[in-house]
């Protein structure tokens, strides 16, 4: 079992559909916390000794594109009501609880913000209903607060939206493989903000040089995807209909990666995400990867077959020779070229490095009962 379930088994009665839909927002909401320059923690409710009510901390995301406030993890820490009020008040009225000042009791001003975690079963989600069952706070430092850049602008802008969906129950996504999610670019990688169009509204310069690297040199901002995106099928599909998908382009040598996350309010799609990464060198040392791979197999299969003939010539040698010694030399030689050929097929049919040594012994013990 994971750490969260875990904890959740053994102190929480949230029942094992709300534990997997919490998994999933473990595993995906690390571009909220980029997106918002902030920590973000878990929290669930929990009974304190004594029968006392409190909140128990269950997940924990630092931001790559901030620095963080907890240097220490709060994971299975257990918290009075009184000192996460924020947290009972996303719990009771269902909604994003800011705090209207700076918090300083971590030594740095902190500004919090406490989002409900909205679970249901099926797409009742998408119209508000569903059941509470955690609470994630998003907590900047804002000592450095200056006037952001339209990066950051985006960045916040899109958080929010995020954020909003969170409360709805629409975020995180459905359907995704953990495959998928291991996959997906990062914000810092690059990052374009569409309209529901699939319009352009901002491309940060990592997304402009990726998609230079396909080829495509005017302005991405106010053209549509379909404008100079090669296979922007997918996107516009995925963005209509509003799920997620992660594909790749290839053009002129370079291959993109690129993400859709559409943004979706109140039951309507309002916009989306593409996170990009140019993968050209990763594809590229895969391909050499597979090659060599393949080179291999095919040497251990030819080696294989050299020895089989050697086996073979052997045996009709022996089959000429009057001396039963001899007979019984030749055919020792031949089971033990045979085994060396068993070896070398196994290796070619298996992508591993390592095989059974009992796989390999039981084959070459029936090989040799059968006289095959």
């Amino acid at each position: 079992m994971s750490v969260l379930s875990d904890l959740l088994a053994d102190r929480c009665q949230l029942d094992m559909a709300a534990v997997d839909h919490l998994q999933v927002l473990l595993v995906e909401w690390q571009i909220l916390a980029d997106l918002s320059f902030a920590d973000l923690l878990l929290f669930v409710r929990h009974e304190l000794p004594g029968g006392k009510p409190g909140y128990l901390c269950v997940g924990q995301m630092r931001p790559y594109t901030a620095q963080t406030i907890y240097t220490e993890d709060l994971v299975g820490q257990v918290f009075p009501l009184t000192d996460r009020p924020m947290v009972g008040r996303a719990f009771a009225e269902r909604r994003v609880i800011r705090d209207a000042d700076p918090d300083w009791s971590t030594g740095v001003p902190v500004r919090e913000e406490a989002i409900p975690v909205r679970y249901s079963g099926g797409m009742a989600a998408r119209e508000g209903e569903g059941e509470i069952v955690a609470v994630v706070t998003r907590e900047a430092n804002v000592s450095t607060a200056r006037s952001p850049s339209e990066l950051e602008l985006t960045y916040l802008q899109s958080a929010g939206e995020l954020a909003q969906m969170l409360v709805e129950g629409t975020f995180p996504y459905r359907g995704e493989t953990a495959e998928e999610r291991e996959l997906s670019p990062r914000v810092g990688d690059g990052i374009m903000r569409l309209d529901a169009r699939g319009v352009v509204m901002y491309a940060s310069p990592n997304a402009i040089s990726a998609y230079r690297r396909l080829g495509s040199l005017d302005s991405l901002t106010a053209q549509n995807i379909d404008d100079f995106d090669l296979a922007s099928d997918d996107l516009a599909e995925a963005l209509i209909e509003g799920v997620p998908t992660i594909s790749e382009v290839e053009n002129q040598g370079a291959v993109v990666l690129r993400r859709l996350l559409p943004l979706i309010g109140r039951g309507q799609v309002i916009g989306g995400l593409i996170l990009v990464r140019e993968v050209t060198e990763l594809r590229r040392q895969e391909r050499a990867l597979r090659l060599k791979d393949a080179t291999i197999r095919e040497i251990h299969h030819r080696v294989k077959n050299n020895l089989q003939t050697v086996a073979s010539l052997l045996r009709l040698q022996g089959r000429r020779l009057n001396s039963g010694e001899a007979r019984e030399a030749l055919a020792e030689s031949v089971r033990r070229i045979s085994s060396i050929a068993l070896v070398h097929e196994t290796l070619s049919q298996e992508s591993r490095q390592r095989v059974s040594f009992d796989k390999i012994a039981s084959r070459i013990v029936t090989c040799s009962v059968t006289g095959s």
